[in-house]
């Protein structure tokens, strides 16, 4: 049956749906070409109907794989629910901007240099809270200025938003068997943000996966996080140690954390896809910050509270404070010394004796930690 041998009002109405949705194709057009001259690598068009996911998260709460970052049990489901969220969204506007500014091949070399600080390349440069929140408020008003008054809210990191799985629903990336978006053109040095919108936008289509039997993520986890693919234990995982975990580290994944003292990147070091990972282009990410691609264990460690507050100012590192800064680094300063490296170990000791002391409890116990006999 054609539209001619619809009733005249049925006729009609198909006429103006598939008006509407050309209308609505050609806006998203629109917006991804604003979106990609604001600086985002990639925008992308989901539906909210996460419902497939939400099994999935309510299994990972329930085996406790959170550890202690209580906001995800709290929101619970709400994460698997757009229209919770924000009431009134009808659709979900995803964008990728790329953060990668110091060179991974020599990221991954400093990992056996057991004096080397290694901070995770995502906080080389600026807090992306900020950038990527800023740059998709500049989307959503351009959106606003062109549609008209509607309901929108913007988010990044910021929220009970399942990023990567609406990423995945917007066709601008897989989810890896490290949990992690994967991009054929891009890897997974990259950042996610989203616009919950009432716009009801159609969705483009999900791409296929390629992960295929490969396991290189896994095989490189150093404490055995990615328990199976497509599951993280972030218990163990370096990022939550080093970052989420408020308290001190267990005693039992110290010695395996090796020299990094903020966040981690084995397992996208590690992943084939990551050799076409793209340079940032953001300036606020292109450029290292404070040398933190270079530094020391020693260092660093050998910064004040001030130092600290100064120089991590913009910076995610900030966050975590200085305290769980010095401790980290502490712990790093610990397994360098009893590493094969005699003059890294020997500075190592003399940067640890000089705290003993130190009026912070977490701080004191990882230096009682670093400089006990084996």
């Amino acid at each position: 049956m054609t539209s001619a041998d619809l009733p005249e009002a049925q006729g009609d109405e198909a006429l103006a749906d598939l008006t509407a949705l050309k209308d609505l194709t050609a806006l998203k057009g629109r917006i991804r070409a604003r979106g990609l001259a604001l600086g985002f690598d990639a925008i992308g068009f989901a539906g909210i109907d996460l419902a497939a996911a939400e099994a999935g998260l309510a299994a990972w709460l329930a085996a406790g794989f959170h550890g202690e970052m209580d906001y995800m049990s709290r929101h619970g489901a709400t994460r698997a629910r757009p229209a919770e969220l924000v009431p009134g969204t009808a659709s979900v506007i995803t964008a990728r901007m790329n953060y990668l500014a110091a060179d991974p091949v020599a990221a991954e070399r400093r990992l056996a240099e057991p004096g080397a600080a290694v901070v995770s390349l995502y906080a080389h440069g600026r807090d992306y809270h900020k950038v990527m929140r800023a740059r998709l408020q500049k989307l959503a008003t351009a959106i606003e200025s062109e549609v008209g008054a509607h309901g929108y809210r913007v988010f990044t990191d910021s929220a009970p938003v399942m990023e990567v799985a609406l990423a995945e629903r917007s066709g601008i990336g897989w989810r890896g068997k490290h949990t992690l978006l994967l991009s054929r053109e891009a890897g997974s040095f990259f950042f996610l943000g989203e616009i919950y919108t009432s716009l009801a936008l159609p969705p483009d289509a999900p791409v296929d996966a390629h992960c295929g039997t490969c396991f290189a993520c896994s095989t490189a986890c150093p404490t055995g996080a990615i328990t199976a693919p497509y599951r993280l234990d972030a218990r163990r995982c370096i990022s939550y140690l080093t970052i989420e975990l408020e308290g001190a580290i267990p005693l039992e994944v110290r010695p395996l954390i090796g020299n990094r003292i903020y966040g981690c990147d084995d397992c996208q070091l590690a992943c084939p896809w990551n050799k076409f990972a793209q340079r940032a282009a953001e300036p606020d990410f292109a450029r290292v910050r404070h040398g933190l691609d270079d530094a020391t264990l020693v260092e660093l460690f050998g910064w004040t509270e001030d130092d600290f507050a100064r120089r991590m100012e913009g910076s995610a590192i900030r966050r975590i404070g200085y305290a769980k800064w010095a401790s980290n680094i502490a712990i790093a300063l610990g397994n360098c010394r009893r590493s094969p490296d005699a003059a890294a170990a020997a500075r190592a000791t003399t940067a640890l004796r000089a705290r003993l002391g130190d009026p912070r409890p977490i701080v004191r116990d990882a230096v009682a930690w670093a400089l006990a006999p084996d």
